[in-house]
């Protein structure tokens, strides 16, 4: 699906083909998010607990991550059962295919959040102005095929936008995570 039919997308006007697609592509997705979730609850459950430093039980390392493994878990089989009861376990079914903008797209996300986490995050790097540079070039990388589409490079107004965005959001996840829960950041 384009990008324009997906703004209008009904999923009554779909033929049977095609809501079977649907239904095996959310099967798959299902399978992904029940082990994401699985894998979220299992390293949640393996964290000290830090009872030997006397922590309140409710304020744990592992508790908030623990419980959003379950909704994780409770989602995907909810998503796996609703696309099992539309065919998406039929055999011979096949998945809806990926647009290669789309997975050129998803690739562009998946380094950028790789880089923050990985080479950004605990190297030297304050926390503040790691998650900016993050959301700084989030936004001008993401916004690309948009300013393709409409025949125009980079602007300066641009840059100062997403630099503007970028200060803002690191600033604001810094004081949520250290001054609101108390979390120390690197």
């Amino acid at each position: 699906m384009a990008t324009s039919e997906l703004d209008e997308f009904d999923p009554a006007l779909l033929t049977p083909e095609q809501a079977r697609s649907l239904a095996v592509t959310d099967l798959r997705a299902a399978a992904g998010w029940l082990a994401f979730g699985i894998a979220v609850l299992v390293g949640s459950v393996r964290m000290d607990r830090l009872e030997s430093q006397n922590i309140n039980p409710y304020t744990v390392p592992g508790l908030l991550p623990g419980l959003l493994g379950i909704v994780f878990i409770v989602l995907a089989l909810l998503l796996g059962v609703r696309s099992w009861r539309r065919g998406g376990g039929t055999r011979g079914a096949r998945g809806l295919h990926v647009d290669a903008a789309v997975a050129r797209r998803l690739a562009l996300i998946i380094v950028l959040v790789v880089f923050y986490s990985v080479v950004l995050v605990g190297h030297g790097v304050p926390f503040w102005v790691a998650s900016a540079i993050y959301v700084f070039a989030s936004i001008l990388l993401l916004q690309r095929p948009q300013r393709a589409a409409a025949g125009r490079n980079v602007t300066l107004k641009d840059v100062v936008f997403a630099a503007a965005v970028g200060l803002a959001s690191g600033g604001i996840i810094q004081f949520v995570f250290q001054e609101l829960f108390l979390v120390r950041l690197p």
